[in-house]
């Protein structure tokens, strides 16, 4: 049965600079539910004029403000309060984010319940054991942590909650007043994570809350009351956020895409590998940047591996968010759905197989759906092999040697995140030290979001 929307506060206002604003504009959005295109409500949208009021509130802060004189204990503190009110809201979050972006309730309590509060929860603790000054030179140096300035973060529609650990948090604890820049996907969510904010009573200024479109988060990203930009989404929209703030210098910090393979080597258990890769590959039908989309696999067990992935691919059920007898919900934004029936085509035409999925499921007419879709025959020169898909389909990929799928693995413009699977830890290790990516994880599907995350090439 189909939920009631949450209290959503302040759908016709802004949150800017720590208390609710009326809007510059009387321009509104309708937020529609990708499970089954209905309108959910109607929330006011931030313009142009509304940026400005929230860089210059943060700039308050940052140059005359009390937030970045305080210790870091003292903002400990006050970001411990504002953990203590989204986590008072978790279940308001993940039914939100349910309506606005399709991700079903149990997905929410993973992502948000537990691994938001894990992380931010974790760089609390963290900051309290971070020495603000150290002495060098036998004590006739001193080296401060000092905030960087004014920060936009530019969250996205695919974790809205769980990136307040791991950018928002950090941030205010090291004492940048911060533009919380969400998708307009995330109108729900955001105005929750505003009214948490206003609860915590942090200083006026520290925190803004702004679900703006390209055009405001364009102007936010070129503004010179900016210091920093601290972006999650994908390569292009970094090449842009770096070419706007360039003449500035502006820092900036890219968490961005990823074609992230998994090496399955020749003595592995498909099917033990499946209870982790198969989520690793799917989940959220695959609108996660870490997603496993490349499963390199030895050509030897190929086809073996291609019909058992392939049934268990086809046994996926698809279904509303709200529906907890279905394994996955809808894609969170129709451009997701378009973008991948896409690429599916074009594999196709490069040669390719569909040996699982491929479509728009034929029983579901209303929502933005696609079936997990496995695609073999595939050469790593294959578009499907070296562009980010951010849905639900996955390349198999055959090799002959474990240094062969070292090579293919690398042979990418991205490189954020991998998986390697055997029964032999050595095997492991040494192809782990081997890979060029952020970070490299052993017989299962994930990352550590508590320890140092990132990426290197286009990631």
């Amino acid at each position: 049965m189909k939920p009631k929307v949450p209290t959503i506060p302040g759908a016709d206002k802004l949150f800017i600079g720590g208390r609710w604003h009326q809007p510059s504009s009387d321009q509104f959005m309708s937020v529609i539910s990708p499970s089954d295109e209905e309108e959910v409500m109607q929330v006011a949208v931030p313009a142009i004029a509304d940026a400005d009021i929230a860089v210059a509130a943060a700039r308050d802060a940052f140059d005359r403000g009390p937030w970045p004189r305080m210790s870091m204990a003292e903002r400990a503190v006050c970001c411990e309060r504002l953990a203590a009110e989204l986590e008072k809201r978790l279940d308001r979050l993940n039914l939100a984010w349910m309506f606005e972006s399709g991700a079903p309730v149990a997905h929410g309590e993973m992502i948000n319940s537990g691994a938001g509060k894990m992380i931010w929860r974790n760089a609390i603790e963290l900051a309290k054991s971070l020495p603000e000054e150290e002495y060098r030179s036998g004590g006739g140096v001193i080296i401060r942590r000092e905030p960087v300035g004014t920060t936009l973060g530019v969250l996205t529609y695919n974790g809205p909650v769980v990136l307040m650990g791991m950018k928002v948090i950090p941030a205010l604890l090291a004492g940048c007043p911060m533009i919380i820049k969400h998708a307009p996907e995330s109108a729900l969510t955001a105005r929750i994570i505003a009214e948490a904010i206003e609860e915590a009573d942090l200083p006026s200024g520290v925190a803004s809350v702004l679900p703006a479109g390209t055009e405001v988060t364009q102007h936010l990203v070129g503004h010179a009351g900016v210091d920093m930009i601290a972006l999650t989404g994908g390569t292009n929209i970094a090449v842009d956020v770096v070419k706007r703030s360039a003449d500035r210098l502006a820092r900036t910090a890219l968490e961005l895409g990823g074609k992230s393979p998994a090496i399955l080597a020749e003595d592995v258990d498909f099917n033990e590998v499946a209870k982790t890769l198969i989520d690793g590959s799917t989940g959220f039908l695959g609108q996660v940047c870490v997603s496993l989309s490349r499963i390199l696999v030895p050509r030897s067990r190929y086809d073996e591996f291609v019909e058992l992935w392939a049934e268990k691919y086809s046994s996926l059920s698809l279904g509303p968010a709200w529906d907890t007898t279905v394994d996955r919900g809808p894609l969170a934004v129709e451009r997701a759905l378009l973008r991948a029936e896409k690429m599916v085509g074009q594999a196709v035409d490069e040669g390719a197989t569909i040996a699982a999925g491929g479509k728009r499921p034929e029983n579901l007419i209303k929502g933005w759906y696609f079936e997990p879709t496995l695609i073999s025959d595939v050469t790593n020169r294959m578009s499907i092999a070296q562009e980010e898909v951010f849905g639900p389909v996955t390349a198999v990929i055959p090799y002959e040697g474990i240094e062969e799928a070292i090579e293919i693995a690398n042979d990418s413009p991205f490189g954020l995140a991998a998986s390697v699977y055997t029964q032999d830890s050595d095997l492991a290790m040494s192809v782990a030290r081997q890979l060029r990516t952020g970070g490299v994880a052993v017989n299962l599907a994930g990352i550590s979001l508590t320890e140092p995350f990132g990426g290197v090439k286009q990631s």
